[in-house]
């Protein structure tokens, strides 16, 4: 059979509002995605809901639906997204109801069961990653747009594969090629040189959008519609890879893909095959992230200026802390970021920025009682005594979580375009997943002259998160940085790189083929994303900082 050759248009809620039209007129492509869901957009989409039932998907795609629909049906695309978000039944009837004042005959279905919130009081919203055979079910049945709530990003492309091909629920192998081309599309522009460590090696100003030429078997070739911006080659096709991941088992409802057999290749310019993949039965359970309210947060940044930026810091906290001890806040943090330099010739980077963040579950400890502290002191502190912006009255914040259910306790159902519904039947096979077998490492380099140096010099990264754990991903750029890369960063060398990681638990992964090595920190994003425990709260640049530090590096491969 030909390839299906699948696009995604969409990596978040708000990506670039013209890419579905891209997409549509850049090349041939014969199913269009859409990725609009993350943690942090569930717990938004949670707070409309509950100030309209009616709300609770992603609005920006009807507007971008209303400019495309006819092109989409015109050409015979067929467009699958999980905009639904928590309501994919109101976004499907308001697909039918734009299509209907357009005049363009489009058959739209849906898939339900995600939707577990019931089950959970006190969550704003819980709902459980479901696969990809719920989409396959309503394109099989001729659907022109599936509208999903919480599936994997991958089921955006292993449904309609599955559908396609017409692979069953054991095509583990089959499935795991698609998953993993399924990971390479999600976020969009990320496979094609946007947020990559070499981004000066290509024209990245504005990357096209990525799509996968699935084949039969599972495997596939990542490429983007021709004269589009941006560039694919092994590099950015393996950042994407390890990005949001943990080890060699990539858990999910219809399979587990093993990320230690993926091979890849240049096939030619912007053209990556990918190989080999391995699948195993999915795990006996499915997750699902519940969000929830976790209390009220506020901050202030202080700028000092000048000279004592320590002393100034020093008197702040002292004159704060007496303040916030009358109603002691469940959490306070200070962090003073010294972006000052001595003799400067601008105001602004002689000024350093001392940030207090309190939160409590009461809106009034945090609130007013920070605002109307902090404030008093305008005349009464350090020299040169100003603040960013005045604090506020204190805004809610949410708490991810994950947690895990069996296959039976999800219904899974596929509502057609005619209104029928079909139950999707959960894994019949199931495989508590180990750990991967330990892989053998290469020979270490021989000895040599070294010289101090940054790690990005020889390696790429990239980083993210999963509730609140980060993942950094490092890999060689040739076979000779992957002999000295491999035992050079370990554990230890990881800490000591990353300071914020010495009391906390780091996990290694190792992944060859890919030359590369997957470190998880448990807790640094402390209650996930939407708490904003730290700077970076989805730890995107964490990788960028590991690149910047310096180690002593074998002068052969500089």
């Amino acid at each position: 059979m030909n390839p299906l050759r699948i696009g995604n248009f969409s990596g978040f809620y708000g990506d670039r509002a013209d890419a579905l039209r891209e997409m549509l007129t850049g090349g041939e492509v014969d199913v269009l995605t859409g990725d609009y869901l993350a943690e942090l957009t569930m717990l938004i989409l949670g707070r409309h809901r509950l100030k309209d039932p009616a709300a609770g998907y992603a609005r920006t795609f009807l507007r971008q639906l209303e400019d495309c629909l006819g092109l989409a049906h015109e050409r015979g695309v067929r467009i699958v997204t999980n905009a639904g978000g928590l309501n994919p039944a109101g976004l499907a009837a308001a697909v039918t109801q734009l299509a209907d004042r357009l005049g363009i005959p489009v058959r739209v279905a849906h898939v339900e069961g995600d939707d577990l919130t019931a089950g959970y009081p006190g969550a704003l919203a819980a709902h459980a990653y479901l696969g990809g055979f719920g989409i396959a079910e309503c394109l099989r049945a001729g659907a022109d747009v599936v509208i999903t709530g919480r599936v994997t990003d991958a089921a955006l492309v292993t449904g309609p594969a599955a559908a396609h091909f017409g692979w069953q629920p054991t095509e583990y192998d089959r499935l795991a090629g698609a998953v993993v081309a399924g990971h390479v599309l999600e976020c969009g522009t990320q496979a094609t040189g946007g947020n990559y460590s070499f981004f000066r090696e290509g024209d990245v100003r504005r990357p096209g959008f990525p799509l996968a030429e699935i084949h039969a078997d599972g495997s596939s070739v990542i490429t983007k519609h021709p004269g589009t911006g941006g560039f694919v080659d092994v590099g950015t096709v393996t950042a994407q890879l390890l990005y949001e991941t943990g080890g060699a088992r990539y858990l999910g409802p219809d399979v587990t893909a093993r990320l230690d057999t993926v091979r890849l290749s240049q096939e030619g310019p912007d053209r990556v095959r990918i190989e080999g993949v391995h699948g195993e039965a999915p795990p006996p359970t499915l997750k699902a992230g519940l969000n929830r309210l976790g209390g009220f947060r506020n901050e202030v940044v202080f700028v000092l200026t000048g000279l004592d930026i320590e002393a100034k810091a020093d008197l702040v906290r002292e004159q704060l802390g007496d303040a916030l001890a009358k109603s002691p806040p469940t959490e306070v943090r200070w962090d003073l970021v010294r972006t000052d330099r001595a003799d400067a010739d601008t105001e602004e980077t002689a000024s350093a920025l001392l940030r207090l963040v309190v939160r409590d579950p009461d809106q009034q400890v945090v609130g007013r009682a920070l605002s109307g502290a902090a404030i008093e002191l305008a005349l009464a502190s350090y020299p040169g005594f100003h603040v960013l912006a005045p604090p506020g009255k204190g805004a809610p914040y949410g708490v991810f979580e994950d947690v895990y259910v069996p296959h039976e306790a999800v219904d899974h159902v596929a509502v057609l375009h005619d209104g029928r519904r079909v139950s999707v039947a959960p894994a019949q096979d199931t495989l508590v997943p180990g750990e991967a077998p330990q892989p053998p490492l290469p020979e270490p380099l021989p000895p040599g002259p070294v010289r101090r140096a940054p790690l990005g010099l020889v390696a790429g990264a990239r980083s993210g998160d999963k509730g609140g754990n980060a993942n950094v991903g490092v890999w060689a750029r040739s076979g000779e940085a992957w002999r000295w890369l491999v035992h050079e960063l370990t554990v230890d060398r990881f800490r000591q790189l990353i300071p914020e990681s010495r009391e906390l638990p780091v996990t290694r992964h190792v992944l060859p083929n890919l030359r590369a090595l997957n470190f998880v920190v448990t807790g640094i994003l402390g209650a996930g994303v939407a708490a904003q425990h730290r700077f970076d709260p989805q730890a995107k640049a964490l990788g960028e900082w590991l690149r910047s530090r310096h180690l002593d590096i074998p002068e052969a491969l500089l």
